[in-house]
């Protein structure tokens, strides 16, 4: 019986990344928000809808969401160097720094 709800877990995650690539990142955090809600653990629905939060800028959403994925995941260098740079954004240079420099040595872009 969850098989069914797996996979509309898993077409949600597919229409969430297509409204993404689409350019649509407020549609795709709405499909996303259930989602990860059902699935806490799932890192790359975390991290799509700190993109998709990043990219409509809902700056608290997302350095929530990526605190979160950093938690989950640790040596994440992407995680590390966007929550970075969402602080940037948030006027919170100094508090980016060490997750600047924790991207840095975990070799993130």
């Amino acid at each position: 019986m969850t098989q069914p709800y797996e996979s509309d877990l898993h077409s949600d995650y597919l229409r969430a990344d297509l409204f993404f690539s689409m350019g649509q990142p407020v549609e795709a955090a709405r499909v996303l928000e259930p989602l990860v809600a059902a699935e806490p653990g799932n890192e790359a629905a975390l991290e799509l809808l700190a993109r998709s939060y990043f990219g409509s800028a809902q700056l608290q959403r997302a350095e929530d969401a990526l605190r979160r994925l950093v938690e989950l995941a640790p040596a994440n260098g992407w995680a590390r160097r966007a929550l970075a740079r969402t602080l940037e954004r948030q006027s919170r240079g100094e508090e980016a720094v060490p997750h600047h420099r924790m991207a840095d040595a975990l070799g993130a872009e």
